[in-house]
């Protein structure tokens, strides 16, 4: 049946939706490329909250949209920004959030980096940034879980140049147990971050985020770029040291980074390939048995999907995310901590459905059209 979506012009036009999904099911391990998905968490509906009450998570299809990523052969990048740290989740949240997801994927063998940031403090000295940061720190490792040091509002507030971050980075990596993901999250992701690593030149940011990882080698796995600037990436990506990984954030050109040149690749870890994670497993091992054509066949068509749900205000891309879970029946509503899902517009929401629709990512096309026509009779939208 015709569904009647509403653009950002206020009219109405018709769409017909798909009717057959993808054929995407689980496979082989991924191979060629580490892969995570940064994953959304489920509110509970039910809940007696505000948007400024601590949030109320229904654990149980919040494991569930996990073990569904697992299943495909994805990592999971745990308590990030995806989830809403800073944005709905408190510190509190986070940590059982971690210790939780944690312990299921001891269970089923799957893989997770758990995010350590600094967001049970506002502001204050170096000194409580950085017990900030070893709070945090000791939950994730005590959780068995890998870390991701996540950029942190405290240190952006505090930090009167360079040397506060090489000071405060240098001491965590020499107390961490295990090499770490840093994590260097852009000022469109969040605005507080605004002159992270002591400039907002990010030439001379970039300068003083590899002095960090160059006098701690050994105990950085890898970084995580979130700047949405391609160029950017591949050129800091060129001047990690040997055997330290970059993780694309950039939820606007993962195709060609993930693909890479002939001087090296990125690996990924992004908030996209929570809607996206069936179909981006099945592309990365396409890509692991050398087609790379047919890897950027399968997610070039994914990136107009991507821009829309990331499309300024970018922090808010959360909202589509959770939409689409709904849509796609890895959840029973379209609720969001914090009461998020209020952050987008009407004629986003219907854009975003029709962009995935098209793409076949609803495992039941059927059940998300009928979840779409609701959302749009709620909205006062009929035929």
């Amino acid at each position: 049946m015709t569904l009647h979506l509403p653009g950002a012009d206020g009219a109405l036009r018709a769409y017909e939706p798909r009717t057959e999904p993808l054929a995407l099911t689980p496979g082989a391990p991924l191979t060629s490329r580490t892969v995570f998905s940064a994953a959304h968490v489920v509110a509970d509906p039910y809940a007696d909250t505000t948007p400024d009450s601590p949030a109320a998570v229904d654990w149980d299809a919040t494991l569930a949209f996990r073990r569904h990523l697992w299943s495909h052969g994805l990592g999971v990048a745990e308590a990030m920004d995806t989830a809403q740290r800073g944005m709905g989740l408190d510190w509190a949240g986070a940590a059982e959030l971690i210790r939780r997801s944690a312990a299921e994927a001891r269970a089923v063998g799957g893989r997770i980096a758990c995010g350590v940031g600094t967001d049970q403090i506002t502001g204050g000295t170096l000194a409580e940034v950085r017990a900030a940061y070893e709070e945090q720190l000791a939950v994730v490792e005590e959780s068995g879980a890998q870390a991701i040091l996540m950029a942190s509002r405290a240190l952006a507030a505090t930090a009167q140049g360079p040397d506060d971050y090489l000071e405060v980075y240098g001491h965590l990596l020499r107390q961490a147990a295990e090499p770490v993901v840093l994590h260097w999250l852009g000022p469109m992701f969040d605005p507080a971050l605004e002159g992270y690593w002591g400039s907002s030149d990010l030439a001379a940011a970039t300068d003083t985020f590899l002095e960090v990882i160059a006098a701690h080698p050994d105990k950085v796995d890898g970084i995580k770029v979130s700047l949405l600037d391609a160029r950017r990436e591949v050129d800091l990506r060129r001047r990690l040291p040997q055997g330290v990984r970059c993780y694309t954030g950039d939820d606007f050109n993962y195709p060609e980074l993930i693909a890479g040149d002939e001087q090296g690749f990125s690996h990924a870890l992004l908030g996209i390939f929570d809607p996206l994670g069936p179909l981006a497993a099945e592309a990365v091992r396409v890509l692991d048995t050398g087609n790379t054509e047919g890897f950027r066949a399968l997610l070039d068509p994914t990136v107009e999907l991507s821009r829309h749900l990331f499309q300024a205000p970018t922090r808010f891309y959360k909202t589509g995310v959770v939409l689409l879970a709904w849509l796609a029946g890895h959840q029973s509503h379209f609720t969001m901590v914090g009461g998020l899902q209020s952050a987008r517009s009407l004629p986003h929401l219907s854009r975003a459905y029709e962009l995935a629709d098209g793409l076949g990512l609803f495992p039941d096309p059927k059940l998300a059209e009928e979840r779409m026509r609701t959302l749009l009779h709620l909205y006062g939208v009929t035929p």
